[in-house]
């Protein structure tokens, strides 16, 4: 992970913060929820990811030295200086589980803390939390196109600089086998893997020389890239040449690697070949600018391919590039409150929150999440969250509460969770929504609904906000 101090946020949360403490207001409790309101990707639904982190940062986040001294530089006041040079996070957060399959407008986490404590981590928990979130549903979609074949990040030389390390991590949780990235691997335990570049083949008169050589550094798991000069006339002959010799040593080729051309016809005339030689233990790896919908694509012409490596387009989020995560003030200063729009679906819900998934009789999901007050414990009927007139029956529904505490006075609760146990919860969840919500051409709807009493709260904040106008 990396070293973030408190200055990674942006001016306005300072200059708020600081306006907070000269008047006084420093001790206000205030309740803040992260969301978002647009799944990516067109899709039915996406995945929580980067909670971990988020909760390693928190524990961590300091102004050090340098910061104190660049804002001082900046003309912040004196006394703010000295009041954040002790800044540490002591709220409480109501979190969903990370890997957990997660839908617009309901409150993803929930912040209890201090105003200024809850202001200045803003920054770092949406640039976390929306990255992470966007990469892993990213992931989770080329996962679900992609079978049980393996899936390895190549994204780490395309990511926007340094989220390439933290969409390895997502990757993985979204359905990734691997990933070329090296750091990320020794961070996080994620299994590496790569092959070779053009540039080594091309460094040799010879393509066989440079085939004979990288198989004799790395007789295990050798993977030959083999479209540099032409696939099936050097490339592949070359290969299955390097192969035999390898068979003589006592060692196996684990794979060959294809690209660029049309990856279904090449991967199809490569198994041939390599079937024809003899060597139908060879796995035929494609990669160049893959996505859910390529794969699919290979897959449906039964084009004979075993790893797909993946880069680009995982690790920007294409096409989407954001998850559109926002957080919002619920509660200050023992009041509710309220942000209001003219667009009806950018009203925020007022309180503090539980929100509760509806389970059908065989316990998985059945298409429906309530946001409540936090002390209701069995809504019986949901509203749509916009048209009053929509309403849907829980009653004598089986109802998981989804927001557990996992930090308390700024210390988190359970023990850090690995991230293999955190892509298998989120397998796992996935498996138990239905089939419908995974389409990626016009999923069906999820249904978020409000619960009466949060309705009512909300609409009469609305009413008293008006009448201020």
């Amino acid at each position: 992970m990396f070293n973030y101090t408190a200055t990674y946020t942006d001016h306005y949360q300072l200059t708020m913060a600081q306006t907070y403490f000269l008047k006084g207001q420093k001790e206000n409790k205030a309740v803040f929820d992260y969301f978002f309101r647009k799944l990516p990707f067109e899709g039915g639904y996406a995945i929580f990811a980067g909670l971990e982190d988020l909760l390693d940062t928190l524990q961590e986040l300091r102004f050090d030295k340098k910061d104190l001294d660049f804002l001082k530089e900046k003309g912040f006041h004196t006394d703010f200086i000295r009041f954040i040079s002790k800044f540490r996070f002591k709220g409480n957060i109501y979190s969903s589980r990370e890997g957990d399959i997660i839908f617009p407008i309901r409150p993803v986490l929930q912040i209890e803390a201090n105003i200024i404590e809850a202001q200045i981590i803003e920054t770092i928990l949406l640039n976390i939390l929306n990255f992470q979130t966007l990469i892993t549903t990213k992931a989770s979609r080329i996962r679900q196109a992609a079978g049980e074949y393996k899936l390895i990040d190549f994204g780490l030389r395309r990511a926007q600089g340094a989220g390439g390390y933290y969409a390895s991590r997502a990757a993985f949780i979204g359905g990734f086998d691997a990933t070329s990235n090296v750091l990320a691997g020794r961070d996080y335990g994620i299994p590496v893997s790569g092959t070779m570049a053009h540039s080594y083949i091309e460094s040799y008169d010879d393509e066989l020389i440079a085939f004979n050589h990288f198989a004799d550094e790395q007789p295990d798991g050798c993977v030959l890239l083999v479209d540099t000069y032409d696939t099936l006339k050097s490339g592949l002959p070359n290969a299955i040449t390097t192969a035999k010799k390898m068979e003589e040593k006592g060692h196996r080729l684990s794979g060959i690697r294809l690209d660029s051309g049309d990856l279904a016809y090449l991967a199809k005339k490569s198994r041939e070949m390599l079937d024809n030689a003899g060597l139908n233990y060879v796995k035929i790896a494609v990669s160049n600018q893959l996505d859910e919908y390529i794969i699919k694509s290979l897959l449906e012409q039964q084009a004979p391919i075993d790893v797909f490596g993946v880069g680009t387009n995982l690790v920007t989020g294409y096409p989407d590039a954001a998850l559109d995560g926002v957080y919002k003030l619920a509660y200050a200063n023992g009041k509710p409150r309220i942000k209001l729009s003219e667009n009806l679906s950018k009203i925020t819900l007022p309180h503090r929150k539980q929100v509760f998934r509806i389970l059908d009789n065989d316990n998985n999901f059945a298409g429906a999440d309530v946001v409540t007050l936090s002390q209701e414990q069995d809504p019986e009927i949901m509203y749509h969250p916009f048209y009053p007139l929509k309403s849907l029956s829980i009653q004598n529904k089986n109802k998981e509460p989804l927001l557990h505490k996992i930090m308390e006075n700024g210390i988190r609760l359970p023990e850090p969770v690995p991230l293999p146990e955190i892509a298998h919860y989120s397998k796992e969840r996935l498996k138990r929504l239905p089939e419908e919500y995974k389409r990626f051409n016009f999923p069906h709807v999820y249904k978020v609904g409000l619960s009466a009493s949060i309705r009512n709260e909300r609409d009469k904040l609305i009413e008293a906000y008006k009448k201020i106008k």
